[in-house]
């Protein structure tokens, strides 16, 4: 195999509106349907912490964190960040921690994304950009989000937003086989490839059904 599939946006059952387990991410990785996978909980990184235990380092820590002015992703990360702060200290407080910010979603202001100003005024700071959302119902932002990795000198991604195993493994990014760490990632993604296959209704409405079961 020459290359690595990375979707690292999904959330477990850790999440209040994720249902991907333990046995969920096992099974996407022994099948190699996917190599490396970000479990991206809202708020948390207690269970990711765990499954990193179990599964080994093919599981990449994350926590996608609400800030004052929306949503962001950090990867890599071994302390939790609380939710809340500003967008500025919560992307120092990543990178305190040697992790990678990553903006899901982005211009999505109907799913807490954050906005084309807030995205301008902290790209220094930005490591990594979503290109492809799996749950998206419209990626009709994508032409201004390649423009913006053209312009600023980005990397994209194409991620799942996985909260449950119907969509999972249909979207996510093609590298060059290489042991990722949060030191090479972003050399790698220079490089990358989307796989970009929509999830359908089911997918799109998991987070609603799982906060109604839970």
């Amino acid at each position: 195999m020459n290359n690595l599939k990375i979707d690292l946006h999904t959330h477990s059952i850790a999440s209040p509106d994720g249902s991907l387990t333990l046995n969920d991410y096992d099974f996407m990785l022994k099948n190699d349907f996917l190599n490396y996978i970000a479990i991206t909980d809202h708020n948390t990184i207690k269970l990711a912490q765990t499954i990193q235990q179990q599964l080994g380092q093919q599981i990449i820590v994350g926590e996608e964190i609400l800030t004052k002015e929306g949503e962001i992703i950090g990867l890599f990360l071994n302390k939790l960040i609380p939710a809340n702060l500003s967008l500025k200290e919560t992307i120092q407080l990543i990178h305190y921690q040697g992790g990678l910010v990553y903006i899901p979603h982005p211009f999505a202001l109907n799913r807490h994304g954050i906005g084309l100003k807030l995205i301008e005024k902290n790209i220094t700071s930005i490591d990594i950009i979503e290109c492809y959302n799996g749950r998206s119902l419209l990626n009709n932002h994508y032409r201004k989000i390649f423009d913006m990795i053209e312009k600023f000198g980005l990397v994209g991604v194409a991620s799942s937003d996985s909260h449950g195993r119907i969509g999972f493994g249909r979207t996510y990014s093609i590298i060059e086989k290489i042991a990722i760490n949060q030191t090479n990632l972003i050399e790698s993604l220079k490089k990358v490839h989307y796989h970009y296959r929509p999830a359908g209704l089911i997918a799109r409405l998991y987070p609603t059904f799982n906060r109604l079961r839970k």
